[in-house]
């Protein structure tokens, strides 16, 4: 659509494309608003909180937010005053972090073709424990039964009935004899005994 064909009122409304951009003149286009360093500085915190949000890796967030203002300042991202500074800000950050998570996708998908690992589902965890996490955790178990074994009788009941075999605090109460508040005095005893 040819944005000189219009009527005044109506060209107001025209979203500038590709096209059309040529139609629009110079000077319209390169009209902005001055923005001051102070301006930006403000916003910088917020914008790196946002960024860390979005990224999860503080140096990734800085180094976003750093392009952010880099443009800006060069003049590359043109502030129009059509919305708050802060919302224009935090659009132009949203490009720059989909920029850097296109380059960390392309980055990972590069290192995953020079290792063979075509068609892999790379990052993708397995629910189920390893082998020698199995044996790690049968040896632990075995290591802390043994230790339970050796506390003094009225430690190792409270620990045997209300952590080992999962029972709950009234039935180990009802069975020891003991107050609720005797319980977790020596489980927190034995508890103590056992990582010393």
């Amino acid at each position: 659509m040819n944005a000189s064909l219009l009527s005044p009122s109506s060209r107001a409304n025209v979203v500038p494309t590709p096209r059309s951009l040529a139609a629009v003149p110079a000077r319209e286009r390169a009209e902005s608003v001055p923005i001051s360093i102070a301006e930006l500085v403000s916003h910088r915190l917020y914008l790196v909180r946002f960024a860390l949000r979005k990224l999860r890796d503080p140096a990734l967030a800085e180094d976003a937010v750093h392009d952010v203002i880099e443009a800006v300042l060069s003049g590359r991202a043109r502030f129009g005053g059509r919305a708050a500074l802060r919302s224009w800000l935090t659009a132009v950050l949203k490009n720059k972090i989909v920029d850097v998570l296109r380059r960390s996708d392309l980055h990972h998908d590069a290192l995953d073709d020079d290792q063979g690992n075509e068609g892999a589902a790379h990052g993708v965890a397995c629910p189920q424990p390893r082998p020698d996490e199995i044996a790690e955790q049968r040896e632990e178990l075995a290591r802390v039964l043994a230790g339970i074994d050796r506390l003094p009788a009225t430690l190792r009941d409270a620990m045997r009935l209300r952590i080992v075999e999962d029972r709950t605090t009234e039935s180990v109460c009802a069975e020891l004899g003991i107050s609720e508040e005797n319980l977790f005095v020596r489980v927190h005893r034995a508890r103590k005994q056992l990582l010393s």
